[in-house]
């Protein structure tokens, strides 16, 4: 039995189907932000963090809609480089992820002596849940580390999934297929610690 509708407040489709697969037996009504895209503004992510910027989306949709709103910020940040790109991962170059992947592994050869240790990385991932009646929000962090490949690999995931190998796998995300990713990526981390409050919750 369906309790309540649930806001997934993202436009990337990938990422939509990740976390719907991820709170699948919530027993919410998981809706898509494309129901009302056409008449919501995007928020201007200002925030100088993950949480400050998931937080920002959250309270925006659930104020705008009347509905428990759920937003993510994430990011890849490698060590050689200041951790880099960071809350930035998104929109630091593009348009496409596949030129912000590019455009990473050039930063890294041309920044970095380019050994194994300064292709070093970590993904983070946070989630905040909304309240539409009191604003209140709740944060899920979730955080994995690996290593960069050299060159993209796989075909499935989406933006810097191609060349991030995670710590005790061989093959990058986008190679190890969305039913791995969802038991060992950020996002996956966080929205099971979302999962287990969402389990809990009343309005």
């Amino acid at each position: 039995m369906v309790r309540s509708s649930l806001l997934i407040a993202t436009s990337n489709q990938g990422k939509f189907a990740e976390i719907t697969t991820l709170l699948a037996d919530t027993e919410f009504e998981l809706r898509s932000l494309s129901h009302r895209a056409s008449t919501l503004p995007e928020p201007e992510e200002t925030g100088t963090s993950f949480a400050e910027n998931a937080q920002l989306k959250a309270r925006f949709y659930a104020e705008k809609t009347g509905l428990l709103s759920l937003a993510d910020d994430s990011g890849l940040s490698v060590l050689a480089l200041d951790n880099f790109p960071g809350i930035h991962s998104a929109r630091w170059t593009g348009p496409s992820d596949s030129d912000r992947v590019k455009g990473l592994l050039t930063k890294i050869q041309q920044e970095t002596a380019n050994t194994a240790l300064d292709r070093r990385a970590f993904f983070t991932c946070v989630v905040s849940i909304a309240s539409p009646q009191s604003g209140e929000t709740n944060n899920f962090i979730g955080e994995v580390y690996g290593t960069l490949s050299t060159t993209p690999k796989g075909s499935e995931g989406f933006g810097y999934d191609p060349i991030f190998i995670a710590d005790g796998q061989t093959k990058t995300m986008a190679q190890l297929g969305i039913d791995i990713k969802n038991t060992i990526s950020a996002r996956a981390i966080a929205l099971a610690k979302a999962r287990s409050w969402l389990l809990h919750y009343h309005p």
